[in-house]
């Protein structure tokens, strides 16, 4: 495994870190303890010492497990990244208070059960919410009290993450990957300026760039991947990366032909790692198998130029026409 320092925060973390959305189940399914048990030891067994989570995945669960595996590994030098606001409901700009993010970062301090977040993430809040000066004011303040170490800001687009840069944020989660280039493009050199990390979420495209799926693969009625294709229940951009399915199929398999590769899933978290701006990408696992594949991808070779030329070609032709302009 190779390390990366996360921006600001000095934070030395692994390349290939796990995203914890589907921690202890796949999406839809109850969550098991064991299962995210196994998962995060298989996780630190790779040499992953980063953990993102958020105070409503498995509502709550997720950082209630992450404390008691750091609690029963007190050798693991792990940091949490964590969000926050999703639960307010309705989840609007005004519910973006001092008091509401007090009463978020401690509830994920009491989960977790430890004094001080490593770093905070506003979780993909409204837009007006990242030019509210006063909202960025109480987490300096929460900063300054100990509560957090540092914060930052998940978010759906690049307009909200250019947003942000304006204040001391000292992270930015952003999607990013072979079917959403555009970051690449406008947000990561700002950001480097600013010395602000980038964690890449959604990075296979909530798996269609694993190359596995087909037109015939369905999925379980309270997966997302069937409920919000086209965003019924949240930003479709979350959703395959906004990607129409059977367009995403046949850019994958064009994708597996054109690098020349039978399992394309590593191959599309390397091309990530390609972006040297990137600090961390974040992919999610339902069950230890899957880290052990994704560790993988930070040993692989770089990719040729040739082959990076395949990505933006299919890209420019599939996949550019529907997302691009979008996020």
């Amino acid at each position: 495994m190779k390390y990366r320092i996360l921006g600001k925060t000095g934070y030395r973390v692994s390349e290939i870190s796990l995203g914890t959305w589907q921690l202890g189940s796949r999406w839809g399914e109850p969550f098991d303890e064991r299962t995210a048990r196994e998962t995060l030891e298989a996780a630190c067994a790779e040499g992953i010492n980063l953990f993102d989570t958020a105070d409503i995945y498995q509502g709550g669960e997720s950082e209630r497990a992450i404390g008691r595996f750091l609690r029963e590994h007190p050798e693991a030098d792990v940091r949490v990244v964590t969000k926050m606001g999703r639960a307010l409901d309705p989840h609007t700009a005004a519910g973006y208070t001092a008091e509401n993010m007090r009463r978020f970062v401690d509830g994920s301090r009491r989960r977790m059960g430890v004094e001080r977040l490593d770093l905070t993430l506003l979780h993909c809040p409204p837009t007006p919410v990242f030019r509210n000066g006063e909202l960025f004011g109480a987490l300096d303040a929460l900063k300054r009290e100990g509560a957090i170490r540092h914060y930052g800001v998940s978010v759906e687009r690049i307009d909200e993450a250019l947003a942000a840069l304006d204040h001391d944020i000292s992270a930015i989660e952003i999607i990013f990957n072979m079917f959403r280039l555009r970051p690449a493009e406008e947000l990561f050199a700002k950001a480097a300026e600013r010395n602000v990390g980038l964690i890449v979420r959604v990075p296979l495209a909530s798996g269609l760039l694993t190359g596995r799926y087909t037109e015939q693969t369905r999925f379980g009625a309270d997966d997302h991947r069937t409920y919000n294709r086209n965003g019924e229940a949240f930003d479709k951009g979350e959703t395959f990366s906004g990607v129409e399915y059977r367009t995403g199929v046949e850019a994958a398999r064009l994708l597996k032909e054109e690098l020349g590769c039978d399992e394309l899933g590593p191959i599309a978290l390397r091309w990530i790692l390609m972006h040297p701006e990137v600090s961390v990408v974040i992919p999610g696992a339902s069950r230890p198998g899957q880290i052990v594949r994704n560790a993988a991808a930070s040993e692989l070779p770089p990719l040729t130029a040739e082959q990076m030329a395949a990505v933006r070609r299919i890209y420019d032709r599939l996949i550019r026409p529907q997302v691009h302009h979008l996020w």
